[in-house]
């Protein structure tokens, strides 16, 4: 039976008024996702199968950009690159963090100082903490060399060296980054159970057994975030590079991301450009997959 009255008819005034002040707060964000968001990704698509350089107009050509991209080796080199900065930034990153989170999760005086004091390079620009660390690289004036020097050791080349450049840029990047990661160590180290500890002392377990056989397996799933935002950050490598290295020498520290943006916004292959980017949120994507299979586990409480 269908109802009818003045009260029913408010009812769905109200209701009607209700949701139309619900699209009012959620048009901008409809708004920024549609403009920033799906538009850019809709229009890289159709650049996949064009050759377009932003004066001209969009020229089809089908499947050439993929044909162009597995003959260039300079873009394969480029992922490699990015996988040498993985090898090195993420177990340099999570040793570091962990050990810094740990120590910090001890009763210690000034403990909020210290955790705010590692966690300020977070929020300090990238640019500015590439430009200070190019400055502490430098091959004569810098105060890395200049402590080597006066210890009467020999001077590194730090990142004029093919051999040091990714080396060097990954401490940056870690230096940068690791504030975020001892802040999500640190909350997973406060959600073990105290009453596990409690139980090891009673059996005399070690610190170090403690740390292996509890706080490992109860941060697993704090383990898994650290690494997969660890290698999302890392593929994301760009703003090191460009301003301590320029993506050399000899394109030693030549990143992926840096590669694309040059391709892009140095010599306008747009169709080409996004074709390398899809392909590499592609890799990205298999690479947080696998990690899933590998590193999460189930934990036992």
């Amino acid at each position: 039976m269908q109802e009818s009255g003045p009260g029913w008819c408010w009812n769905e005034g109200h209701t009607v008024k209700r949701d139309r002040i619900g699209y009012v707060f959620i048009f901008p964000y409809a708004f920024h996702f549609l403009l920033f968001l799906a538009f850019p990704l809709f229009f890289s698509f159709v650049l996949i199968f064009h050759r377009w350089d932003i004066l001209s107009p969009m020229e089809w050509v089908g499947l050439n950009n993929f044909v162009k991209l597995f003959q260039d080796s300079l873009f394969f080199k480029s992922l490699l690159n990015t996988l040498v900065f993985l090898v090195i930034h993420i177990p340099l990153q999570i040793v570091v963090a962990l050990f810094i989170a740990e120590m910090l999760n001890q009763q210690i005086r000034f403990r909020g100082v210290f955790r705010a004091t590692f966690f300020l390079p977070v929020v300090v620009s990238g640019v500015v903490v590439s430009m200070l660390w190019s400055q502490l690289y430098a091959q004569d004036t810098g105060l890395l060399n200049s402590l080597l020097t006066s210890m009467g050791l020999g001077r590194v080349n730090w990142i004029t060296s093919a051999r040091m450049a990714m080396p060097s840029v990954a401490i940056v990047a870690t230096w940068k980054n690791v504030g975020l990661y001892i802040v999500l160590f640190l909350v997973g180290l406060q959600s073990v159970p105290k009453s596990l500890y409690e139980a090891a002392d009673i059996e005399g377990a070690t610190h170090w057994r403690k740390f292996i056989h509890i706080t490992l397996p109860m941060i697993n799933p704090t383990m898994f975030m650290v690494v997969v935002l660890s290698t999302i950050g890392g593929f994301s490598l760009f703003i090191e590079p460009v301003i301590i290295t320029g993506g050399g020498p000899m394109n030693s520290t030549l990143s992926a991301m840096l590669y694309i943006y040059k391709q892009g916004f140095n010599f306008y292959h747009m169709g080409y450009a996004a074709t390398m980017g899809f392909f590499f949120a592609a890799i990205v994507l298999l690479v947080v997959i696998l990690q899933r299979k590998v590193v999460e586990k189930d934990v036992t409480y």
